[in-house]
């Protein structure tokens, strides 16, 4: 299925400039590496999930108005993840403290058009079959 993600973990949008890094909130007894292991709880903005630097979505209001103003020139704004529900994930077999565990092919939809995916889970050994 994939390997588990954990805190540290980056995180990308097709309509951000940079990776986003992910904290883990939602549990902090169950660790891979030392580190605690994400779950699908872990999808609050700017909370668990740093914004992605500069957002270049359309549907991004403050990007659509400085659009506006700049006469139709795409003007990215900074990225403040719009996250519209918890983490998609195959994995549900993994549970720590009572939720399933995020693996490497997880995503969350944002609001303003991207899917945000796990680029780098932020660990190595423990893997999910």
């Amino acid at each position: 299925m994939g390997a588990v993600v954990v805190a540290g973990a980056s995180l990308q949008c097709p309509f951000g400039t940079m990776p986003a890094t992910l904290s883990v909130t939602s549990q902090n007894s169950v660790l891979a590496e030392g580190k605690p292991v994400a779950t699908i709880q872990d999808f609050a903005p700017n909370v668990n999930i740093s914004g992605c630097g500069m957002c270049s979505s359309m549907a991004n209001p403050q990007v659509a108005s400085a659009t506006a103003a700049a006469l139709g020139v795409l003007t990215p704004q900074p990225c403040i993840p719009a996250v519209a529900g918890t983490w998609i994930t195959a994995q549900t077999t993994c549970i720590a403290a009572g939720k399933p565990c995020l693996t490497s092919g997880a995503t969350v939809v944002c609001s303003y058009g991207g899917t945000i995916g796990i680029i780098d889970t932020g660990q190595k050994t423990v893997i999910i079959s």
